[in-house]
């Protein structure tokens, strides 16, 4: 088992990008790969509290819904989230990742860090997801958190990405 660590640094000030992991409306408009969108993000965001997040994947994949429980254990305010995760049912149960399709060494309760640095004016996202076992499902989470994070930059660059816009403005 080993550690994923993406980092990126995204030009936007520390506090939206702190928004973007904290607010549904802006989850909304970044969360999930290239090609996913995210119809949904229930948040309690504080420690002990959690996030139920959807994620659909694109017509030509079958268009399903698959979901994320994020249980936050550690939160300092604008510069770390630690946060348990676990594959979900839509009301936020944990499932077993092998009744959703996914590979029988998907981590369960897998522990996650989001750390952000402020750069002056942009800020430096350091993702650390731990204990992820050599293969493909590691490599394509940090191609999927890879691509979440350059969807989050593009909302907070593109000046839609406040709470209540979608990505086209509106």
């Amino acid at each position: 088992m080993s550690e994923l660590v993406v980092t990126r640094e995204v030009a936007a000030p520390t506090g939206a990008v702190w928004a973007a992991w904290s607010e549904p409306s802006y989850l909304m408009q970044w969360w999930g790969p290239d090609g996913f969108s995210c119809p949904s993000a229930v948040i309690d965001f504080r420690e002990g509290g959690s996030a139920v997040l959807g994620m659909r994947a694109p017509a030509e994949m079958g268009g399903g819904d698959s979901y994320s429980l994020w249980s936050f254990t550690r939160i300092e305010r604008e510069r770390r989230i630690e946060l348990v995760h676990d594959l979900c049912d839509a009301g936020g149960t944990p499932v077993d990742p092998a009744s959703v399709g996914m590979p029988p060494d998907f981590p369960q309760a897998q522990r996650h860090v989001i750390e952000l640095e402020d750069r002056g004016g942009s800020t430096l996202v350091t993702v650390t997801e731990y204990g992820w076992p050599e293969g493909q499902m590691r490599e394509l989470s940090r191609i999927g958190m890879e691509q979440c994070l350059a969807k989050m930059e593009g909302v907070l660059s593109s000046g839609t990405g406040r709470p209540g816009r979608g990505a086209d403005g509106r």
